[in-house]
C-alpha cells in the first residue's frame, strides 16, 4: 500500500506558509549544484530569514518571499546550504518541502516549545502527558505529525473556558506547558481572561433578569452597540440593563460572537432533587471532563467516537442530582439512552420517560428529540418542569434553524455532547454560546493511553468498470455527476475483494443511496438497514450483527448519527463522500473502541471530484493523530483474479 503523498497532508510543525510551493524536492547534487555555488547566501541568512517569517522552518516560497529573490533562486540557496550540510529537508502533510538548520536534528530526542505569538500558534516536539495535559487546558490541538510532533493553537474560547480561579493559576499552567515565559502570548491570554469576566446575567431580587457589565465603558461601547430594544427593555444603571424575557440566549450568543462571552449567573431553578448511582466506574479523563464541568455549571464534551461521552455524561448527571432532559436527534437514540441508563444506574425504568412520535412520558430522566422539544404546543409541558440539568445529544445540530429553539428551555446546567463539532456553515461557535465552552482531552492521549483504538484510513480510488460509466460521468452535470461517480459498479467488486481480504469480523457498508445500498446488499447477500426500514426489523438486525450471526451489514445514512451502530472490525465507505468532515468523523468512529486492529476502507471513483471529497472529508482525522492513507486500484488485478478463478474452476 502506498502512503499518502506528501502534498496530500496537512501541516505538522508548520502552519502552511509555503503552501504554494513548487519544489520537487530535489537536492544538490541532482541538481548539479556545487557547495560553492550559492556562497553568498549562509547559514545566518538562512536564520535572519527565519526570524523574519515568524517560524524555524521555511519553505522555498517563504524564503523567496522574505528575502525578495526568485522562486528559482531560492531553491538554488536551499540545494546550496544541504550540500554543506547547513540545513535538512522535510516532507510534512501540506507543505510540499519545508527546511531547517541540521543543527536541531541533534534535539530531536528533547522535549521543546516554539511559540509563535502573533499566531497564538505553539509547535511541540516529543512532549511528555503532563506537557499535553497542561495545554489542553488553554490550547487546541490542530494537527500532528505522528511522530511526536504537534501543533496547537490557542483560541479565545480555550481561554474563556480554562479551569482557572485567577488570571495568576493560567499564567503558571501556561508557563509550566511551555517551560519559559512568553510575554507576548501570556498578555493577550491575559487579555481574553479579562473579557471573559466583562459581562454577567444575574437575576434581580424581582424576579427579572439583569445584563450587568463591569464598567459603564464596556457596557456602552460593546453591549449597547450589539443589543437592541428586541433584547432588553431599558437601562438600569450605567453598567445594568433590563433583559427581556426570552432573550436571554440571543444576548449570550451576539455578545459571544462580539469576543466578549456571558456568565449566566441566574437563578434558575435547580429541578427536584434525583439521587442515583453509577454501576461503571469512570475513566480517569471522564472524572476530569465531570468535574470541569462541575465547575464551570455548562459546556460541551468533545471527544472521539468510543471515549464514553455518554456515560461522562450520566457521569455529570450522578453529581448534579438533579431530574434530567436528554435531547437527542431521534427517536431511536432516545430508546439507546434509556436501555444506557437502566443498564449503568441504578434508576428504577419508572424513573425514565420517552417523549418523541413513539411515546409521550415525562419522568425524572426523560429523553425526547430536539424536534418535539422545539414545537410550541410540546415546550410548554418541559417548560413547566423543573429541570436541573439539559444534556444536548449531537449538539452539532443545535445552530440550525429547527434545533436552535429547544434551546429556549432554561436549566441550571446544560451540557452538549459530540465527537466533532464542526459544522460546513461554520457556525460552530454558536455551539458555545448557546450551550457552554468545549470540555474535551485530545484524541492522541487517549489514543497513547489505549483508551480507545486508533483505526487505519485508507482512501482507496477505483477505477470505472468501462468507459460507458466514464462517459456518462463526463456529460453530465451537477449532483446527477455526482451520484454517478458514488454509484460506480466497479465498487462493488472492491468491496468484494476487501471482504475476501478480511474474512474475519463484522463490516459496516455505508452508503449514501438507497438504490446502491439494495444493489450491493443484494449483490452480497447480505442485509440493508435504512430508515425505511421498520423499528422491530432495525433492532433485529443490530442484535444480529451485534451477536455475530450478521457480520455484514449494509448501511445508509441513517446510521451517521440516527442509530447507535455496534462496533465493527472493518468500514467500508462505499459512497457519502461530499458530506460533511463530521461525517467522516461518525463513520470512521464506528471502528475506534479499545479492542484495537479496526480498519476503514474509504471508496472514491479515480479521476472524479469523489477524490477532492474523501481527502476533505478524512483530513481533520490526519491533524488528530490517525493515520491516512491512499492506495490506486489496479484494474487489471481483478482481471487477473477473475481470470484465475476462471481457471481453477
Amino acid at each position: 500500500m502506498t502512503e499518502q503523498p506528501p502534498g496530500d497532508r496537512e501541516p505538522s510543525g508548520a502552519d502552511g506558509a509555503g503552501r504554494s510551493s513548487e519544489s520537487d524536492g530535489s537536492t544538490a547534487g541532482e541538481t548539479g549544484l556545487d557547495a560553492s555555488d550559492g556562497a553568498e547566501f549562509s547559514l545566518a541568512d538562512f536564520h535572519d530569514a527565519c526570524q523574519q517569517a515568524g517560524r524555524p522552518v521555511l519553505t522555498a516560497d517563504a524564503l523567496a518571499q522574505s528575502i525578495d529573490v526568485t522562486h528559482e533562486r531560492a531553491n538554488e540557496y536551499l540545494d546550496a546550504l544541504e550540500a554543506r550540510n547547513e540545513v535538512s529537508q522535510l516532507n510534512v502533510r501540506s507543505d510540499p518541502i519545508v527546511w531547517y538548520p541540521t543543527e536541531l536534528e541533534d534535539l530531536t530526542e528533547r522535549e521543546r516549545a516554539v511559540v509563535f505569538p502573533k499566531r497564538r500558534e505553539i509547535v511541540l516536539d516529543q512532549p511528555s502527558q503532563f506537557t499535553r495535559a497542561q495545554l489542553t487546558q488553554f490550547a487546541h490541538l490542530t494537527d500532528t505529525n505522528g511522530d511526536g510532533g504537534y501543533r496547537y493553537v490557542v483560541r479565545p474560547e480555550d481561554v474563556w473556558q480554562a479551569p482557572h480561579e485567577d488570571v495568576e493559576g493560567l499564567r503558571r499552567t501556561v508557563r509550566q506547558a511551555l517551560g519559559a515565559t512568553n510575554e507576548a502570548l501570556e498578555s493577550w491570554i491575559e487579555s481574553q481572561y479579562d473579557r471573559a469576566r466583562q459581562f454577567r446575567l444575574y437575576t434581580h431580587e424581582e424576579g427579572y433578569t439583569v445584563l450587568e457589565a463591569r464598567s459603564p465603558e464596556i457596557m456602552g461601547n460593546v453591549a449597547r452597540q450589539t443589543l437592541d430594544d428586541t433584547h432588553v427593555h431599558a437601562p438600569i444603571s450605567e453598567t445594568e440593563d433590563w433583559v427581556r424575557e426570552g432573550s436571554e440566549a440571543a444576548i449570550k450568543r451576539l455578545l459571544y460572537e462580539a469576543g466578549y462571552p456571558v456568565r449566566d449567573e441566574r437563578d434558575l431553578a435547580g429541578g427536584a432533587e434525583l439521587d442515583f448511582e453509577l454501576d461503571v466506574t469512570l475513566r480517569e479523563y471522564q472524572r476530569t471532563w465531570v468535574d470541569r464541568f462541575a465547575d464551570e455549571g455548562s459546556g460541551v464534551l468533545v471527544g472521539p467516537p468510543g471515549s464514553g461521552k455518554t456515560i461522562a455524561a450520566l457521569g455529570v448527571m450522578e453529581r448534579l442530582g438533579g431530574e434530567t432532559l436528554i435531547l437527542v436527534p431521534s427517536r431511536d437514540l432516545a430508546r439507546q439512552w434509556a436501555e444506557t441508563i437502566e443498564a449503568n444506574t441504578d434508576l428504577d425504568p419508572d424513573q425514565i420517560g420517552q417523549y418523541h412520535g413513539g411515546q409521550k412520558a415525562i419522568r425524572p430522566v426523560t429523553i425526547a428529540t430536539y424536534q418535539i422539544a422545539g414545537m410550541d404546543r410540546h415546550r410548554r409541558l418541559f417548560d413547566d418542569r423543573e429541570w436541573g440539568l439539559v444534556v444536548f445529544d449531537e449538539v452539532h445540530h443545535v445552530p440550525s434553524d429547527v434545533y436552535r429553539r429547544s434551546t429556549h428551555l432554561q436549566s441550571r446546567y446544560r451540557l452538549g455532547l459530540s465527537a466533532s463539532p464542526i459544522r460546513e456553515d461554520d457556525r460552530q461557535s454558536e455551539i458555545y454560546s448557546l450551550v457552554g465552552p468545549p470540555i474535551g482531552t485530545d484524541w492522541n492521549a487517549l489514543f497513547d493511553a489505549g483508551f480507545v483504538a486508533e483505526p487505519e484510513l485508507e482512501i482507496r480510488y477505483v477505477p470505472w468498470t468501462d468507459d460507458e460509466e466514464a462517459n456518462a460521468y463526463g456529460s453530465a452535470e451537477g449532483r446527477e455527476r455526482y451520484r454517478i461517480a458514488a454509484e460506480n459498479p466497479a465498487k462493488i467488486e472492491e468491496i468484494r475483494y476487501l471482504l475476501a481480504a478480511h474474512p474475519d469480523g463484522n463490516v459496516l457498508i455505508f452508503v449514501e443511496y438507497l438504490d446502491q445500498g439494495r444493489e450491493i446488499a443484494e449483490a452480497l447477500s447480505v442485509p440493508f438497514l435504512s430508515g425505511e426500514t421498520p423499528h422491530r426489523r432495525r433492532e433485529g438486525l443490530l442484535a444480529s450483527f451485534r451477536d455475530g450471526d450478521t457480520p455484514v451489514l449494509v448501511v445508509s445514512r441513517v446510521g451517521d448519527e440516527g442509530i447507535d451502530l455496534p462496533t465493527a472490525d472493518l468500514a467500508i465507505v462505499a459512497s457519502g463522500l461530499g458530506g460533511s468532515r463530521r461525517q467522516g468523523t461518525q463513520r470512521a468512529g464506528r471502528t475506534m473502541r479499545p479492542a484495537g486492529g479496526s480498519l476503514v476502507y474509504v471508496l472514491a471513483t479515480r479521476g472524479t471530484r469523489e477524490e477532492e471529497f474523501a481527502r476533505r472529508q478524512l483530513q481533520h482525522l490526519g491533524r488528530k493523530g490517525i493515520t491516512v492513507r491512499e492506495e490506486t486500484v489496479d484494474r487489471e488485478r481483478d482481471e487477473s483474479a477473475a481470470a484465475d478463478e476462471g481457471t481453477t474452476s
